[in-house]
């Protein structure tokens, strides 16, 4: 039972994940930019500390105690990780929300799952037992639904002309898309590394009276200040550069209405990492580590079926279609495959 509940709360912060650039598309008259940085004081400063008052007993005690080697590189990760946000930002630009999130997220999913037991010097479980065996073909299988869903990206671009590629996805540019979506998915799994090197914080919020399903809230502050900064920094070259800085106060724009669907752009993106936490609780220890590829495939999962409810696929053959929604079954039994591998 409680693996079905870590495999819910995952469903759940993969639908948060997997809908959150929605908002966004209500944003009218700002750069791209102004309406980012926005959302994502929402989603790095603001909620975060939020949440983590309401769920952690004695929340900045836990993280001021911890040593500066384990704040430094939960900061530092995050920082990485921010990179990775901010170039999947760009990803959903050039690529649209379904094969924008299926490319940059199959590498999350490879590198933030491996990376972690490797890390924790786990790796003869991953190599030498059953359970490591199922989550390796589950990590295998996943990397393949993706290659699938990029194969579809690429049947598209060749079915559409320019203009009917620009109706549905106003800047899609595969090649570039494709560059960024890469380095956006290898840093992106950093966030698995800062959870890992945050453990500290984390185990301090327990001994402080924290609930053991909230302790990766206490982490959640450090870490997303570090994805904060890079995101603060290069959003306010760009508005420089571009000349955007007027985007705040611009009362011709709708101001509050951009303010408000930022930031709720940015509170649901934060919310996938609430339920990732949850749901990675409820894992058993020997798998916990595969928790990370479950949280991709079901964002992969969500975003794809948003691509096509908002008609991203609009005017490819019955054969495209064929294949996203097989690369999309793939990614699905991928889960099921580190499922397994609780029972082995």
């Amino acid at each position: 039972m409680n693996a079905i509940l870590g495999v819910f709360y995952h469903a759940v912060g993969g639908f948060a994940s997997g809908s959150f650039y929605l908002p966004f598309r209500n944003v009218k008259q700002w750069s791209w930019e102004s309406a980012w940085i926005v959302g994502g004081v929402a989603s790095w400063i603001i909620v975060p500390w939020v949440m983590g008052s309401i769920t952690v007993h004695g929340l900045v005690p836990s993280i001021t105690s911890a040593d500066s080697n384990t704040l430094f590189w939960t900061y530092f990760f995050g920082v990485l990780w921010g990179i990775g946000g901010l170039t999947f930002g760009l990803t959903m630009r050039y690529l649209g929300i379904s094969l924008g999130m299926a490319v940059a997220l199959g590498y999350c999913s490879a590198f933030g799952t491996l990376v972690p037991p490797i890390w924790d010097g786990k790796i003869d479980m991953l190599l030498y037992t059953s359970t490591g065996h199922y989550t390796l073909g589950g990590v295998a299988l996943c990397l393949v639904g993706i290659a699938v869903c990029g194969w579809a990206g690429v049947l598209k671009e060749r079915e559409l002309n320019p203009a009917q590629q620009k109706a549905t996805v106003a800047e899609f540019n595969l090649k570039k898309g494709i560059i960024v979506a890469t380095i956006s998915g290898i840093l992106s799994a950093c966030f698995a590394f800062a959870l890992t090197a945050g453990k500290p914080i984390a185990k301090m919020a327990v001994t402080n009276g924290t609930d053991p399903l909230w302790q990766n809230n206490a982490i959640y502050p450090v870490l997303m200040f570090g994805g904060f900064t890079t995101n603060f920094i290069w959003c306010m070259i760009l508005n420089r550069r571009n000349r955007s800085f007027g985007d705040y106060t611009d009362s011709q724009t709708p101001l509050l209405r951009n303010y408000i669907w930022a930031m709720l752009a940015g509170t649901t993106w934060y919310f996938q990492f609430f339920f990732y936490g949850m749901g990675d609780n409820y894992l058993p220890d020997g798998i916990r580590f595969a928790g990370w590829t479950m949280h991709m495939a079901f964002i992969i999962t969500f975003s794809t079926l948003w691509g096509l409810v908002l008609w991203e696929w609009r005017g490819a053959s019955r054969r495209t279609y064929s294949v996203v929604f097989a690369g999309l079954l793939l990614i699905v039994l991928s889960t099921v495959l580190i499922g397994l591998g609780t029972q082995a």
